[in-house]
């Protein structure tokens, strides 16, 4: 029964469309439809298909408290998933303070790709949160030298930018559809040990799925 029902909610194109949006990172009703060039309405009705069949998860806004994220769950999709191939140069990782989820996330990155990392922050800290720096060493990783710094002073245009938070999503304004976004909650505000490493597991799930399909660009001959 539960394949089945996984089946028939994927053998919709609008539906297929959906997961394959959500398969690198997260994104509100508002922008899948206008990625997808999906109205509104029919675009409630494929994604309450997708509820249903267990596919999708909603989360509020950390940011702007109206709005909401659209993840995949993506139990049941190991084979699924299209090949995707991006080109980059470099990755960087982008969150409100760059004082942990994006901090981890580049640590996390240097570890599974060769593609070049860094990461950033819309309103930087003055230095990276201790809890992450120990949550980083639980897990073999190290932040000791990590420094925030300001993303207007990082991001170049041919980045690939991932934005672990929705603050820094909503912040960073431009089109969306230009960068990935990740609604990986703020541990720091609960400032508990099992908050941070929550996303830390979170981020490391991401990264495992999103690694396989970059690489860097083919150098000119």
């Amino acid at each position: 029964m539960e394949r089945a029902r996984l089946h028939a909610a994927l053998s919709e194109p609008a539906r297929l469309a959906v997961v394959d949006r959500l398969l690198l990172g997260d994104a509100s009703p508002g922008e899948l439809g206008q990625a997808l060039g999906i109205p509104s309405n029919l675009l409630a009705h494929h994604v309450k298909w997708l509820e249903q069949a267990g596919l999708l998860e909603r989360s509020r806004s950390e940011g702007d408290h109206r709005r909401t994220y659209l993840r995949l769950n993506r139990d049941g999709l190991a084979g699924l998933a299209p090949t995707v191939a991006l080109a980059v140069p470099r990755v960087v990782f982008v969150c409100t303070r760059n004082s942990a989820r994006s901090q981890l996330a580049s640590a996390l990155w240097r570890e599974a790709s060769s593609v070049p990392a860094a990461s950033a922050g819309t309103e930087p800290a003055e230095r990276v949160h201790p809890q992450a720096i120990a949550t980083a060493k639980a897990h073999g990783l190290s932040l000791e030298h990590a420094r925030p710094a300001r993303a207007a002073d990082v991001l170049r245009s041919d980045d690939l930018v991932v934005a672990v938070c929705d603050n820094a999503h909503e912040h960073l304004g431009g089109n969306a559809a230009d960068r990935l976004h990740w609604s990986v909650p703020d541990p720091a505000r609960s400032a508990d040990d099992t908050a941070f490493d929550r996303a830390f597991r979170d981020l490391a799930c991401r990264i495992n799925h999103l690694a396989p399909t970059v690489g860097a660009p083919r150098r000119k001959r």
